[in-house]
């Protein structure tokens, strides 16, 4: 569907959702999002009033969705603290769409890494970021999963080996990297509401911090660890030497993480986390690129990420022991 076939039914399913009959104006595909479509487009009511909202679509033959889960998280985030979205409507291909899909508030500013890490404008709210992540990943931590109805959970080691075997392909630093894993294990924590995905660039930043925390699709119950290691993973530094989103430092990460009520941080299961992390990576960027090299969704972008894999694989093996 282009923006002429979103119009129509974005202006009902806003209406019904606002309780008041709406416009829709300029429907935009925004850049970005290998896995689902973005688009941006404002509803002007009868007061002559315009909101900016946000529509979040799967993109045609795409596997089952989890966007109506990922609604109910952006729901129990705003009551647990976190700078989230506002929900305004989500559902299925029933409503027009053509797909599953979840409509949001519009939040104003940078979501683009490389941005974020070299304007200007924000120059001085870099050194404040990584304590601002630290106290939004505590608040996500703090929401209880059994609010969210249908988290998967499950054994991140196991699902890494299950998903490589399947895969069918040779690649011996992640098997390396999966045996160490395995041997190196830190005792489990108590599980909890894990983002599954919060890095630089699924986070909007404006002058202040932190506005908004995107891209729940990922979300899972797990160790609240595996968030702040996959912060940490090489990838999301867009070239800076600093560890944490390219933007700040381990100890400010941790110190403000512990002091808005997160878990106490090992640093050696830090690193491990990270090097997960990093190795999940890794198989995404394979798994992507088949989406695209099997036909699934045809896109430039998802293959480009194939070529990331090497890369990872160096980046793994610099963490290993």
């Amino acid at each position: 569907m282009d923006a002429t076939d979103l119009a129509g039914p974005l202006a009902s399913i806003v209406s019904g959702a606002l309780g008041k009959l709406v416009d829709v104006e300029g429907v935009t595909r925004l850049p970005g999002g290998a896995s689902r479509e973005t688009w941006s487009f404002s509803v002007r009511d009868a007061d002559d009033t315009v909101t900016g909202l946000v529509l979040r679509r799967d993109p045609p033959g795409a596997p089952v969705s989890g966007l109506r889960l990922e609604a109910a998280l952006l729901e129990a985030a705003v009551r647990a603290g976190v700078p989230v979205p506002r929900v305004v409507a989500a559902g299925d291909e029933s409503a027009g769409l053509g797909a599953t899909f979840m409509i949001m508030e519009f939040v104003e500013g940078e979501t683009i890494p490389r941005r974020i890490l070299r304007d200007e404008h924000l120059a001085r709210v870099r050194p404040l970021l990584a304590e601002q992540c630290g106290r939004a990943l505590a608040a996500i931590h703090r929401i209880p999963p059994v609010q969210i109805p249908g988290l998967t959970g499950g054994d991140p080691v196991e699902q890494l080996r299950g998903l490589l075997d399947r895969l069918g392909q040779p690649h011996p630093a992640f098997e390396l990297g999966l045996r160490w894993l395995a041997e190196t294990r830190p005792p489990r924590s108590a599980e909890t509401v894990v983002h599954g995905d919060f890095r630089n660039g699924n986070l909007i930043v404006g002058a202040e911090g932190i506005r908004a925390v995107l891209d729940w699709e990922l979300a899972h119950r797990g160790d609240p660890l595996e968030d702040l290691g996959w912060l940490c993973v090489k990838a999301w530094r867009f070239g800076s030497s600093l560890p944490v989103g390219g933007f700040g430092t381990v100890e400010q990460l941790v110190l403000a993480y512990e002091g808005a009520g997160g878990r106490s941080v090992d640093t050696d299961a830090l690193h491990w986390w990270q090097t997960l992390g990093t190795l999940r990576w890794g198989i995404i960027c394979i798994v992507q690129a088949l989406t695209h090299t099997t036909g699934a969704v045809r896109s430039v972008e998802l293959a480009a990420i194939g070529r990331r894999v090497c890369e990872v694989e160096w980046d793994l093996l610099e963490l290993l022991p």
